[in-house]
């Protein structure tokens, strides 16, 4: 099906009906719109889905996507998260028009809190933060004048010069608008447009120590490139006022802004601040931790680009922010990589099988689908002998009914090859199964089964001669509770303890040997999995991407 057709079963959201509106009225001939991250972090979940909606629209409709990092807070701000946005955006499968950046715009900034200031609507503040936080006054009390509010423009512009000049400490001033120090929205109470940092700059170096804050450089920013639709999450609304005014009063181009609710995912925390806690202390190896909700963690765990933009197609936009099961997700991943992964076989918990039937010192080379669900179906060779490696829980001794596996006098088909029976159970001294004996019938191979024979059972197995030694690490949530932030405490106390678990030993079909990274894998009734960057020469690492089925709302059931 079209992407045309399911987005008219669909229906449209409501910003692009407010887009589909702007182009019939003629106000817009092509739409401009930008994803605005800050460098302060990797990006998450959460920014895929503002990046699927500024780059979606403008692969929708005439127009194009700026990548523009509002880097105005040189302290925490750093030239390895802008690789790490830039490569995330590209890895979803979206291409920007410009990249730029607000420092771009410093000068220019600049000169528009000059005019403010020569218009009488800015004016240099002595007061502290803490005093002007006092002076804002309450949602029901109006606030007060700052004492420093009727300075004369020759004296702000001359403080302002010389705040840019570096003269005066961090804190000691700041520019304010001015407004009206009793209007219903606070944020319209005489808001600070610049304040001192002497601090480094990423881009700038120290070439300045005033810096724009975000409510001031935002707009601004969106019409110096003549955004049209300037797409903000909700809790931006309240800051539309500031946007428009400083627009208005500097009489430059009218860019709008539209709000759209965050989706916000359980299992999880997309906090930049608290995602920064884990990786600082500990918690997880780093921002690629494939348990972390980054765009980098979910390609180290396996996750496709596709995957996620269907995630972020299917919970699609809103005005009312909600919490996203992180099933959807999941399910996304696996509707995937069930058409595309392909299919091999790897044993975690060993027992040896010996086919006591099986000529000594044989092998043959048998053949397997990569993947049945893809349009062209490809083979590949598994070798095939006497000794061969199952799962442990493949077998029971006394087994209960409809236990369709391997059992003492029971037969089942491996994979691909042969129906077996199990003969004899071998033990050690302390009663642990070593070894099971079998016969294997000669006449019930794949693909030319003579036998007559009708099991219930198949089985995964690897040849125990050719078989090859993987690390699989078993990722599950990260939190133990749906909604950590919002839990009494510190959000790390609901860490889940069994979010990773390591099987540093197991063994693998050959053709394992040949991974890649681009590739994925469904290791047979196991789950998906993908090669990790740790692999070496001497270890192949494969991370677990997700389960076969929902196995962890099968266990919230039982609880």
């Amino acid at each position: 099906m079209s992407d045309i057709k399911k987005d008219e079963e669909k229906g449209l959201n409501f910003i692009e009906e407010i887009i589909e509106a702007d182009l019939a009225a003629g106000k817009y001939n092509s739409i401009i719109t930008r994803f605005p991250p800050e460098p302060n972090g990797y990006l998450h979940i959460g920014h895929a889905s503002s990046i699927c909606l500024n780059f979606g629209l403008t692969l929708k409709y005439p127009g194009y996507t700026n990548l523009r990092f509002d880097d105005t807070n040189p302290v925490t701000e750093d030239t390895e998260y802008v690789e790490s946005i830039k490569e995330d955006i590209k890895w979803l499968g979206f291409t920007w028009k410009n990249e730029l950046f607000a420092s771009d715009y410093f000068d220019q900034l600049y000169a528009f809190a000059i005019k403010l200031i020569n218009k009488g609507l800015a004016y240099v503040d002595d007061s502290t933060s803490e005093e002007i936080a006092a002076m804002k006054g309450t949602t029901t009390q109006p606030g007060v004048n700052s004492p420093y509010r009727d300075r004369s423009v020759e004296e702000n512009l001359d403080l302002f010069a010389r705040m840019k000049a570096g003269e005066f400490p961090d804190g000691s001033r700041t520019l304010r608008a001015k407004i009206d120090m009793a209007h219903p929205n606070m944020i319209m109470r005489d808001p600070v447009l610049y304040r001192i940092k002497h601090a480094h700059h990423h881009r700038t170096g120290d070439a300045w120590c005033i810096y724009p804050m975000y409510d001031f450089a935002h707009g601004q920013s969106d019409s110096i490139e003549e955004v049209t639709h300037s797409l903000c999450t909700m809790e931006f609304v309240p800051h539309r006022e500031l946007y428009d005014w400083c627009i208005e009063k500097l009489e430059i181009y009218p860019s709008h802004q539209y709000e759209f609710a965050r989706r916000n995912l359980n299992y999880t925390v997309t906090s930049k601040r608290k995602l920064l806690q884990l990786v600082n202390e500990k918690h997880v190896t780093g921002w690629d931790d494939p348990r972390m909700p980054t765009i980098s963690g979910l390609r180290r765990r396996g996750y496709t680009p596709f995957s996620i933009r269907d995630f972020c197609d299917r919970i699609g936009i809103a005005k009312r922010e909600n919490m996203i099961d992180v099933s959807l997700l999941e399910f996304c991943v696996r509707e995937d990589l069930n058409k595309s992964a392909l299919r091999r076989m790897v044993v975690f918990d060993p027992v040896k099988v010996i086919l006591t039937n099986y000529p000594e010192g044989q092998e043959e080379m048998l053949q397997s689908e990569n993947n049945p669900e893809a349009e062209t179906v490809t083979h590949r060779d598994i070798p095939f002998c006497r000794e061969l490696y199952i799962e442990r829980e493949d077998f029971m001794e006394v087994p209960p009914k409809k236990f369709f596996r391997l059992a003492p006098g029971q037969m089942v088909r491996l994979k691909s090859a042969y129906i077996i029976r199990c003969d004899e159970v071998v033990k050690d001294a302390a009663g642990t199964i070593t070894e099971l004996h079998c016969s294997y019938i000669p006449e019930s191979k794949s693909g030319s089964d003579t036998s007559g024979i009708n099991v219930k059972g198949t089985l995964h197995w690897v040849s125990a001669k050719h078989a090859v030694s993987a690390e699989v690490r078993l990722y599950d949530r990260l939190f133990r509770v749906e909604d950590p932030s919002s839990e009494e405490g510190d959000f790390k106390s609901y860490i889940n303890p069994d979010s990773l678990q390591v099987i540093d030993h197991v063994y693998a079909e050959p053709a394992l040997l040949k991974s890649s990274f681009d590739e994925r894998y469904q290791f047979l009734r196991k789950g998906y999995f993908c090669l990790d960057k740790d692999t070496s020469e001497e270890k192949l690492v494969f991370n677990r991407t997700v389960t076969l089925k929902d196995a962890w709302a099968k266990e919230q059931k039982k609880g």
